[in-house]
């Protein structure tokens, strides 16, 4: 928020300087961004008066003009294009310095004598404009100072808020908030209702009453737009930051600014019929006021005739109704629009608005009304006009419910380290336009106002009372507290050890949105439907993950279009799925590896990663916690058939890991071999508790047997009868070599395996091993049908 000191004092003024009020508004909470003089240095400009202007003899752009300053007429050569005969400028006597140090003395412009300057606003720091001279009024008194004329001893102050505080976004909210640090009232222009002179009103229609619960209509008529707006109005625009453009816009947003109540105004013929609040129909086109052509969604509200849509609610005018200088008569409208429904759609469109700035953190919703007769009045008394009766339709439902608020002495006094008087805290609260509904045995119960629509909880009523307070004004003490220790489960891993795991294996961790695409997501997970989200930040990103693997592949795509060959990604995070009315959020792990297995060089050369690296590396994962988690072959939607494994733990699912679905990766428009996994973070963070185990002095003994078995059986099979069979001084088995051939016979493969036994306290004998290597060979034969291997 920008605004002119001196704005702010005609409201309030409280006997500090400009750098104490600063201070002030800073530590109240508005923290102060920036200052700036509203001109330049100058010294030596006066108003002065055009006399005579005529052609210069020798240069057709320039004119030689005579000037009066008030005392005399003064020649000066001049090549601005709209001097002329009466006009009152800005004019720099000889010995004036304008900003830069730019110094003013008597020269020759091609031949003719020039002792002065007339001035631009560029010139003396006022604006960037520099098409001409500028103009001020036909009653500015000729030969007074510029300065003391226009006020120019001000500073422009700009205020940064945060979002909540949209109360502050107006002259009204910054008075009243230093009028309430120094116990003044601020002295606020009377807004008086504006009697109609004739039966004219709009017609109205809100079918969107969510969006938009409250709609003002008012019809002025006769208004003479080529009058031009006062030169007051025009330097509180400017010193705000707003340009001037012409009357009916510069009310609007002088209104604006001092109420904090956005309008507009439509040129009445413009408007088939009467007006229309609802939202937008697909494929609906508008040409704004900024001339830029934007198709409306079918989420954007907007106020419409009966045949097109004529503004996007909340945001920017249509340039079609439009006021211009030929304008007779005039729609004005004042609205209370949704915050959550106007969300997001300005800058959906690329545009950032004053008005959108305001609505989107809540406009006070019983402004409205003394807003449409305070611009009323304005133009009535700038354009002239005669106004109709205001037309309201409003929909009680759908507005904001007053609130009222329990605050407690005790709990104000141990939030803020110290007891604050009863009578001060109901002065502080009663000047901030809270009201004091009814007093409690221990505290108040406050009626929050309509303006400060981030008032929701006690802490907020506490919060106000020590900003007003002083924070400087606060004790200084020392928390205190006692801390006791949590239990840790010995059991349960840290979700650290997870992480250092895949980035000691060469993955980078990614944290993407818990919003995805739907279309991304109905292609990776078809079986569940994403949660729809009320206000999406865009179409992409509109409904939460049923899958890590969405975020994931959108990052994937995103890498490979700028040229990156190996991608290993790991994420952690929730997936939400809805069941019933409620949403289970479930702690996931996932992964995508597409690329060579091992950055290249001149050892590891460019294998591509395959299904059986990324199952190695989840199977160190899970020796390494302690876990026993199976891979069984099987199938699902997103991946590739053949290539498929579900993850099991104690007989329960618990994710999955496979290749991308040839089809699924066609349309993701995604390269490469796509290798994923996914699962359930709970079932691999709690494993067993640590174990010390003397290693054993004693030899190690190896057996090795090479068997034919069908190819149905997986070696999860194989392992899981041979050490049921090879007793409990198994310390490891491996498979070391695998074939396939035609003397094996159809269906059949040969699996060699190495089995080594170690016993803690002795040497093992060899009829001990003997005996556990049969049994494991018989085990083999019977349960599984294999046979020996000759």
């Amino acid at each position: 928020m920008k605004f002119s000191e001196q704005w702010l004092r005609e409201w309030v003024n409280p006997e500090i300087n400009s750098q104490e009020l600063m201070d002030q508004i800073t530590m109240a909470g508005l923290e102060v961004d920036g200052f700036e003089p509203v001109a330049g240095k100058f010294e030596g400009v006066v108003v002065g008066e055009v006399q005579s202007v005529e052609p210069h003899p020798d240069a057709d752009k320039l004119r030689v003009c005579q000037v009066s300053d008030g005392t005399q007429v003064i020649q000066v050569v001049c090549g601005a294009p709209n001097v002329r005969q009466g006009l009152k400028v800005p004019f720099a006597v000889v010995g004036a310095v304008l900003p830069g140090d730019f110094k003013i003395r008597k020269a020759k412009l091609r031949g003719q004598p020039s002792e002065g300057m007339l001035c631009s606003e560029s010139e003396l720091g006022l604006s960037e404009s520099h098409e001409g001279l500028m103009e001020l009024p036909f009653d500015a008194p000729v030969g007074a100072s510029l300065s003391d004329y226009l006020k120019l001893n001000d500073v422009a102050i700009d205020v940064d808020l945060t979002p909540n505080r949209s109360d502050c976004l107006s002259i009204k909210g910054i008075a009243r908030e230093v009028g309430v640090l120094n116990s003044l009232v601020p002295e606020a222009p009377q807004i008086e209702p504006v009697e109609a002179v004739h039966s004219e009103v709009p017609d109205i229609r809100v079918d969107a009453p969510e969006g938009c619960p409250r709609y003002l209509g008012r019809i002025l008529r006769n208004v003479n737009l080529q009058a031009e707006t006062p030169l007051w109005m025009q330097e509180k625009l400017r010193r705000s930051g707003v340009r001037s453009i012409d009357a009916a816009v510069d009310v609007t947003n002088f209104v604006m600014l001092e109420q904090g109540q956005p309008m507009h105004a439509f040129d009445r013929d413009e408007i088939s019929t009467g007006i229309i609040v609802r939202m937008a129909r697909p494929a609906e086109k508008l040409v704004l006021l900024d001339g830029q052509e934007v198709e409306l969604t079918e989420q954007t509200l907007v106020i419409a005739d009966h045949e097109k849509p004529i503004a996007i609610a909340g945001i920017m005018g249509g340039e079609h109704s439009g006021v211009s200088a030929k304008t007779r008569d005039l729609v004005l409208e004042a609205a209370y629009f949704d915050p959550i429904t106007l969300a997001g759609k300005a800058r959906h469109f690329g545009l950032h608005t004053d008005a959108s700035h305001r609505f989107e953190r809540g406009v006070d919703y019983e402004l409205a009304r003394d807003a449409m007769e305070r611009a009323t009045q304005l133009l009535m008394d700038i354009v002239g006009g005669e106004p109709g009766e205001i037309v309201e339709v409003s929909s009680a439902k759908h507005l904001p419910k007053a609130r009222s608020i329990d605050l407690r002495s005790k709990r104000l006094a141990d939030v803020l380290g110290l007891e604050i008087d009863r009578t001060t805290v109901e002065e502080i609260l009663i000047r901030l336009g809270f009201r004091v509904d009814k007093l409690l045995k221990d505290g108040w119960r406050i009626m929050v106002p309509s303006f400060r629509p981030d008032i929701s909880i006690e802490e907020d009523l506490i919060e106000e009372v020590g900003r007003i307070y002083g924070y400087n004004n606060l004790p200084v003490t020392e928390p205190t507290g006692s801390l006791g220790l949590r239990v840790n489960d010995e059991a349960t891993r840290p979700v650290s050890a997870i992480q250092n795991y895949f980035v000691s294996h060469g993955y980078q961790e990614a944290i993407t949105y818990s919003f995805v695409d739907p279309k991304v997501q109905a292609q990776v997970d078809p079986e569940h439907e994403g949660i729809a989200l009320a206000n999406p930040i865009s179409s992409d990103l509109s409904v939460m993950r049923t899958t890590l693997w969405s975020g994931l592949l959108k990052t994937v795509a995103h890498n490979q279009n700028r040229q990156q060959p190996r991608i290993r990604l790991f994420e952690t995070g929730l997936r939400f799925l809805q069941d019933g009315q409620r949403i289970d959020q479930q702690p996931m792990l996932a992964g995508v590896v597409v690329g060579p297995q091992y950055p290249e060089n001149w050892v590891n050369g460019r294998r591509t990663a395959d299904f059986f690296d990324v199952k190695g590396e989840l199977e160190g994962l899970f020796s390494l916690l302690g876990i026993q988690i199976g891979f069984v072959g099987s199938r699902h939607p997103a991946l590739h058939p053949g290539q498929t494994a579900e993850l099991i733990r104690d007989g329960e699912h618990v994710g999955w890991l496979g290749t991308l679905h040839p089809q699924v990766q066609k349309n993701l428009e995604l390269n490469g071999t796509i290798l994923m996994f996914e699962l359930s973070l709970n079932s691999v963070i709690t494993g067993y508790v640590p174990n010390f185990k003397e290693i054993s002095k004693f030899p190690e003994v190896r057996r090795d047997l090479a068997i034919i078995i069908g190819n149905d059986v997986s070696f999860a099979d194989v392992e899981r009868v041979a050490r049921k069979h090879a007793g409990e001084r198994l310390t490891a088995l491996r498979a070391f070599d695998v074939y396939e051939g035609e003397s094996l016979g159809e269906g059949n493969r040969s699996l060699a395996l190495s089995l080594f036994w170690q016993h803690p306290e002795r040497t093992l004998n060899e009829d001990e091993v003997h005996s556990l290597f049969n049994g494991v060979i018989n085990a083999l034969k019977e349960e599984l049908g294999a046979t020996l291997r000759s």
